[in-house]
This record gives C-alpha cells, structure tokens and sequence, in this order.
C-alpha cells in the first residue's frame, strides 16, 4: 500500500491522519498555502494558480491550464495514481467559497473507487469514503456517531446495516432521496456491505484537542 496526501485549496480542521516517512504529498493549487501552514514540503505542487498569487509557487511546480476538464485536486489524484499510490486522503477538499468545488471532491472518491483505490476526504470531525461491492466495518469513536450513506450513481443496491439506530437488510438507496442521512452507530462496531453501485459513506469523528 502507498499512500498519498492532497492537500486543496478548501476548508482546514485538522490532520487526522499524519503522513510518514515514504508518503507522497501533493498541494492542489492554494493548497499550497496550506502546507506552508501546517511546514509540509510537499513533493509536487500543481495548479493553474487562479485561486492564490502565482508568483508564490515554486519555480518547479507543474503548471497547468485554467481552461480544463479536471479539476486541480483531480490532477493531484491522477498524479498519485501515476507513482503507484492507491490510499488517498484528502484535506481542504471542503468548505471554502465553493460548493461545486466540494461536489467535485466527493465525486472523486468514486474515481478513486472504480481506478482500484481507496479515498478518504476530511470535513470537519467527519470522514467520507466510497465503497461498493463490499463490507464497510466502522468502529464506534463518538457516542451516538453519525453515519451518513448516499448513493454516487442512480442507485446503490443490496444495502444491509447492522449496529446503527436504524438497520437495514438488503435494501436500496436511490439518488432522488436522501433516505440515508443522520443513522447513529449504536454498537462497538457497525458494519455496512453494499452490492452494486458506489455508496458514500459519512462518519463522525471525534473531536480534535481544542474544539468545544
């Protein structure tokens, strides 16, 4: 497994999970910002750098155009995937000044999905990720957690939920109704499996040292 850390242009609420020695770490246009924030010497910055003055980004960055079908944090993804990396966890990818933005970010986890890989995207003491065709196994960190699931595509089928508030036994989600926000995990741990067709899933996290 290699991991990779985009870093986006978006809202901040912290690392949850922390980088180590041989991980690779990209800053998405202005998330460049955001690294120097946080002393991260990220081993690639791309952009078209219409979102934070030019003239900040290193002299090797890898300029892009503004006129494009991706987005900068889809370019960030796809860089990851040409240095072998397949877990990805995505920061300031939400928030911000743009909701397209966020939308775009989600959908990337289904991107990530069906390329082999796994994504996780940070919002503020929650976590999303996508599955499909498999078993989700959540462990209880917040005392009547939310959990969240939405389908990606028109539907997500043969959805079964044991441990959370409201179970459910090979049942559907459809994109025209969101049946599946604000369930609660109220075991040790929960377990979503899904058939076909990519689910998001959403859960809370503990808060980080120094929230109220």
């Amino acid at each position: 497994m290699k991991r990779c850390f985009i870093y986006a242009a978006g809202s901040f609420y912290g690392l949850r999970e922390r980088p180590r020695a041989g991980d690779l770490q990209i800053a998405a246009d202005a998330g460049l910002l955001l690294c120097k924030r946080l002393g991260v010497k990220p081993d690639l910055v791309l952009g078209d750098f219409d979102s934070m003055d030019a003239s900040e980004a290193p002299p090797n960055c890898l300029r892009v155009p503004a006129e494009k079908d991706d987005t900068d944090t889809m370019l960030a993804l796809r860089e990851g995937f040409k240095r072998g990396c397949d877990t990805f966890y995505l920061y300031g990818a939400t928030g911000g000044a743009r909701l397209d933005h966020t939308l775009a970010n989600l959908q990337s986890l289904a991107f990530l999905l069906r390329h082999g890989a796994r994504g996780y995207l940070y919002d503020q003491n929650f976590v999303y990720t996508a599955i499909e065709n498999e078993m989700l196994t959540l462990t209880r960190e917040v005392d009547w957690g939310i959990v969240s699931l939405f389908s990606m595509g028109d539907r997500a089928e043969h959805i079964t939920l044991e441990g959370l508030q409201y179970p459910l036994a090979d049942g559907t989600l459809e994109c025209g109704f969101p049946l599946g926000v604000s369930n609660h995990i109220v075991a040790p741990t929960a377990r979503i499996t899904v058939g076909r067709g990519p689910l998001l899933v959403g859960w809370e996290l503990p808060k980080m040292a120094g929230e109220a």
